[in-house]
């Protein structure tokens, strides 16, 4: 039996910190950019959370198992995770983190679609097929006619790093794919986060250095970005947030979850002045509309359903005088 719940007030407030924090991550990264290399913190971040969550596993007596092939999935996982922020350290240097935290979350959409051709369980339905379309119109609605342009990227170097925001979104919904479909479904949600870390600190220190992301010179601000990081976004976030998968129906928070791109926008306009460009929102509007219909369907069709069935009941209900 499921004894998952519905949200709750200590849910809701869990998930808009949540969103704040990760929100902030692309724009954190952005801001230290000149100090500490994007790919260089990124694998450092993610080595030491790798450290932690070994160090949690061995107190609470949770042994790594790779018995049974489960180093294939691992390793995959790993390579993915790695892939994905090797393509927003990269993407960061071109674009903004505004157009980077929206490209990134158009994940959910390719998880759907990989999803559907791997489980029989997971097939689309009409109105996911139609988000999944609002969402690519999105895509294309932001990309096309550009004129502006921030002081330091041109337009062409914009358009270059959203596409490698789209790819790093491809790669993060690829992950959830193996995750879904491999023995990794059934692994703890401690190991799974350490085959992620373990890749991505392994793969993106040598990229770092080919790319030419070693620099490490930070200030004040720099280490507070550092330990923020690593401490606050990849540890403790991921914690909680397989807290509430494991206590809260995870269609529901998957749908608060869409707070974190319009937390990264607000937050590059405010703390980094990045332009907001019309057809930019246009598209980013578009695109999040669509990632709802995608992956909050259910929930949806359950609201819609409540408030049919309270509608009826209304109408059973004899008119007072």
């Amino acid at each position: 039996m499921d004894s998952r719940k519905a949200l709750d007030g200590l849910a809701v407030t869990l998930m808009i910190i949540l969103c704040l924090t990760w929100g902030l991550q692309q724009v954190a990264l952005k801001a230290t950019s000149a100090e500490i290399a994007p790919l260089m913190q990124i694998a450092i971040r993610s080595g030491i959370s790798a450290l932690l969550v070994g160090i949690m596993m061995v107190v609470r007596g949770e042994r790594l198992s790779l018995a049974g092939g489960m180093w294939r999935p691992g390793l995959a996982v790993g390579f993915l995770f790695a892939l994905e922020y090797l393509l927003v350290g990269e993407g960061l240097r071109h674009t903004t983190a505004s157009h980077m935290v929206i490209f990134l979350y158009t994940a959910p959409v390719f998880a759907a679609i990989g999803l559907h051709l791997k489980l029989r369980s997971e097939r689309l339905r009409p109105v996911q097929w139609f988000g999944i379309a609002l969402a690519f119109g999105g895509i294309v609605v932001s990309f096309y006619g550009r004129g502006g342009h921030t002081a330091s990227l041109s337009v062409a170097s914009v358009i270059w790093g959203d596409v490698l925001g789209l790819a790093a979104g491809m790669a993060w919904g690829m992950t959830t794919v193996v995750i879904r479909t491999s023995r990794l479904a059934a692994c703890s949600a401690t190991q799974t986060l350490l085959f992620q870390l373990l890749g991505a600190f392994i793969l993106l220190l040598p990229a770092a250095a080919v790319l030419d992301q070693t620099y490490f010179n930070p200030t004040r601000l720099g280490w507070a970005c550092l330990i923020f990081q690593t401490l606050i976004v990849s540890f403790a976030s991921f914690l909680v947030w397989f807290w509430l998968l494991r206590h809260y129906v995870a269609s529901r928070l998957g749908v608060l979850s869409f707070m974190t791109p319009l937390f990264g926008v607000a937050l590059g306009a405010w703390l980094l002045n990045e332009p907001l460009e019309r057809g930019f929102l246009a598209g980013a509007l578009l695109v999040l509309t669509g990632i709802i219909l995608v992956s909050g369907h259910g929930w949806l069709r359950q609201l819609g359903n409540g408030a049919g069935a309270a509608v009826q009941e209304q109408a059973r209900e004899p008119d007072l005088p």
